[in-house]
């Protein structure tokens, strides 16, 4: 018998297996899959010799949470590497807005716009290490810099559409809307404002960071962190009930409310089942890996320097792309989110040649294959893309549901990021992460603060069960 059982191996199931495993509790980890990681691993989709990131490629939030400062990363392997320019945004005419890694820098690259965007930006990346805390934890809880919240949230809580249009000119206007728009939503929609603003200010504050090697090492470092506490990993086990699991103090679960109810079958009361069968889930997106003979040849010559690049044209563009995909329709002119892990990292494949990561949104449970809307977007802003490609591999939104089952419709966020699901997420409870069932935690990116590879819902899901438990944390 072990004190813990996590069902699940992405980042937020083991960064609660850690927690707890320091704690003193043994913790035996249940994964479905022949490897470990969900959403973080790294695999040759392609051909031999690319190494691509499955799901997650680029990493903001892994520097800026609280809970991976407390694991040395760099002693287990992992080699963060920050490209010059950490996004870039092409428009029409061999344009493009870029954000570097000043804030001066990039808003003098922003001409009229300059004193605009210093005066938005520059206070909160002052404040930024007041702000994270609170923004990756439960919107219920207090926060320990009221001020600085209170500043943060009075611009955060508008539509990115109002915040954005604050700029003149269409390259102010551009950093903004490809911000906002990884929440997926519609940027007329409250709280966008705040998720483009906070992946801004992470930029400028601390980078947008690939892993080298790819992004399966940040959950080996996880699981052999996990293993030094004496904590153990089963893979190839797959979970279709909690009356499969060996008796143990508490229960964490690295899954989706859907596959939660499912695993409780008869266990919860018809009340609990409606709450979680109630949770909305979002768009989900259509993803594409590229083997390329060399880099992509951008017609901006900043976006050649920039580990990801949104593609989409004006705010305009990008506005129609997310209302379209929330309408449930697949958009003439998708934003898609490009990632270029080779510009810092040429590991990724053999000399000379490169790997291309990217993505566009489409509508929940989508079968349709984007890869042809996805390349004529690159190609659009960087003529002769088509070219250089060597192998591709595609997987759709229905696909990715498929591949990993906490990707309901392809949603790769764990649940849509509305205000009310933001704040109760994924159900009306004082702590987001224990459930009706006692003993028994959901620690996955459908809890607060939602997806990203931060490990900050393990985290919290980990600290209500030593309360439960009685255990200091």
């Amino acid at each position: 018998m072990s004190d813990v059982v996590v069902v699940g191996s992405g980042p937020n199931g083991l960064a609660a297996a850690v927690v707890l495993a320091r704690k003193g509790l043994s913790v035996e980890v249940f994964e479905g899959a022949s490897s470990i990681g969900g959403g973080s691993r790294t695999a040759e989709l392609t051909l031999p010799g690319f190494h691509h990131d499955v799901c997650s490629a680029v990493h903001p939030l892994l520097i800026a949470s609280p809970f991976f400062r407390d694991i040395d990363l760099a002693a287990r392997g992992v080699e963060l590497r920050a490209p010059k320019v950490a996004f870039a945004h092409p428009l029409d005419g061999g344009r493009a807005a870029a954000l570097l890694s000043s804030v001066n820098e990039t808003a003098e690259a922003l001409g009229d716009d300059a004193v605009r965007y210093r005066r938005l930006v520059q206070p909160l990346v002052g404040d930024i290490d007041k702000i994270l805390p609170s923004v990756l934890a439960p919107l219920i809880s207090v926060p320990r810099h009221p001020f600085a919240m209170a500043r943060f949230g009075a611009i955060g809580l508008q539509p990115a559409h109002w915040i954005a249009n604050r700029f003149k000119t269409e390259e102010g206007r551009a950093i903004l809307a490809g911000a906002a728009a990884h929440s997926m939503l519609p940027l007329t929609a409250p709280l966008t404002g705040s998720f483009g603003l906070l992946f801004i200010m992470v930029a400028h504050a601390m980078g947008w960071p690939v892993v080298a090697g790819g992004s399966q090492h940040i959950v080996d470092a996880l699981r052999a962190e996990l293993e030094s506490l004496d904590g153990r990993v089963v893979t190839d086990h797959w979970v279709t009930s909690l009356d499969e699991l060996p008796e143990a103090k508490a229960v964490l679960l690295d899954v989706s409310p859907r596959q939660f109810v499912e695993l409780a079958g008869d266990r919860l009361g018809p009340r609990s089942r409606r709450s979680l069968e109630r949770f909305r889930y979002g768009p989900g997106v259509c993803k594409v890996d590229w083997a390329l003979s060399g880099p992509v040849p951008w017609e901006a010559p900043v976006c050649r320097e920039a580990g990801t690049v949104h593609v989409c044209g004006p705010l305009e563009e990008v506005e129609l792309s997310e209302a379209e995909v929330n309408a449930g329709r697949h958009a003439e002119r998708p934003f898609c989110l490009i990632a270029q892990a080779s510009i810092v990292d040429p590991t990724r494949a053999p000399a000379g040649q490169q790997t291309l990561w990217g993505y566009c949104h489409v509508p929940s449970g989508s079968t349709t294959d984007m890869t042809g809307t996805i390349e004529a977007q690159i190609e659009r802003f960087a003529p002769g893309f088509k070219d250089l490609i060597l192998a591709r591999s595609t997987v759709t939104a229905a696909e990715m549901e498929a591949h990993n089952p906490n990707y309901v419709g392809g949603d790769i966020n764990g649940g849509f990021s509305s205000l009310r699901q933001t704040i109760f997420r994924p159900t009306p409870r004082l702590n987001p992460y224990r459930t009706a069932l006692k003993g028994v935690y959901l620690c996955s990116a459908s809890t607060s603060p939602g997806g990203g590879v931060h490990g900050m819902c393990g985290l919290g899901a980990a600290r209500a069960a030593l309360a439960d438990l009685g255990i200091p944390i």
